[in-house]
């Protein structure tokens, strides 16, 4: 049984497979049942979530993530989420993998951004705004420059000398990356939007929106937490990672769900039509797009199988 830590984990989970991964997962007869969400009471402290999610590829692969995210791990200098992916034999049972889930987490949800937006970032999406300082955001700026010629980075978040540091690792990445301030103007002028954080009240309003930019929100996991507001979703064509999970659990859709700005129906499409053909994605130069993804088990579970096989196999990580 192989034990992958978050420094092998990464090594393993080469972005560009990643993403085709991911892809592939979609077209799959991955099983993948309702995932357990439960919040957990911290004392004197904001309450943590621990989700259980299950999948698996009949005969091939089965895995399950078990996660703990705690919000205020930030003021112990800890990341917010800590987890393990256990990865078995479809056939047999046996446990072939444990694979650290913080970090495989990180990459598959940067991967799932990257894939919709092959379907709905304008292909010739040159600036990028990334909002938010966590474990994301590098994973997030490295997964959309593969998929689009992205020349340009800037970070913002509440913390300028978080966006500072983050700003800092992205150029000695390569990634022509500064921290800005201003947060409306970045907006203005971005091509692709990616927030990853925990805000409860929308950070970026519809009329920033210029036209033909993405918006990619990923964080604001819970119902009552969200990144954008009507205006965007009024704006915006709407698509989703899986429509059971971004209805329930994305605040960015459920709360204009339930205030009727949006209507099911109005949800264009999801990461299966997209990786399927049956929806097309983007359907003109000026088309304002927005992208709720709240994860998905079938993403961990293309994750861990690429892990797991790039160390079986012995290939150069």
């Amino acid at each position: 049984m192989y034990h992958l830590n978050a420094d092998e984990t990464r090594a393993a989970l080469s972005m560009p497979a990643l993403i085709d991964a991911v892809e592939q997962m979609f077209r799959s007869p991955c099983v993948m049942p309702l995932r357990h969400h439960h919040e957990m009471e911290v004392p004197g402290e904001s309450s943590g979530t621990m989700l259980l999610m299950p999948a698996w590829l009949p005969g091939d692969y089965i895995g399950v993530k078990i996660l703990n995210l705690i919000p205020d791990n930030h003021t112990r200098a800890l990341p917010t989420i800590h987890g393990q992916y256990l990865l078995s034999s479809g056939r047999t049972g046996e446990m072939l993998a444990l694979i650290e889930g913080g970090e495989l987490t990180a990459r598959r949800t940067a991967a799932t951004s990257a894939f919709a937006a092959r379907s709905l970032a304008r292909p010739d999406a040159q600036e990028m705004l990334m909002v938010g300082t966590g474990r994301l955001s590098l994973n997030l700026i490295e997964a959309h420059a593969v998929t689009r010629p992205l020349t340009r980075f800037f970070i913002w978040g509440r913390d300028i000398a978080k966006a500072e540091a983050i700003a800092q690792e992205a150029s000695a990445r390569g990634f022509a990356t500064q921290a800005v301030t201003d947060l409306a103007e970045a907006a203005r002028r971005a091509d692709i939007i990616s927030c990853a954080t925990l805000s409860v009240e929308p950070l970026i309003r519809g009329e920033w929106l210029k036209p033909g930019a993405h918006l990619d929100l990923v964080g604001a996991f819970k119902p009552t937490m969200r990144e954008s507001d009507d205006e965007a979703v009024r704006r915006a064509s709407v698509f989703v990672d899986t429509r059971p999970g971004a209805m329930a659990e994305g605040g960015d859709i459920a709360l204009p769900l339930s205030t009727g700005v949006l209507q099911p129906a109005d949800i264009r499409a999801d990461l299966f039509d997209l990786a399927t053909g049956r929806h097309s994605g983007r359907s003109s130069e000026d088309e304002i797009t927005l992208f709720k993804s709240v994860g998905a088990a079938l993403e961990d579970l293309a994750g861990a199988i690429l892990a797991y096989e790039t160390v079986r196999d012995g290939k150069e990580i």
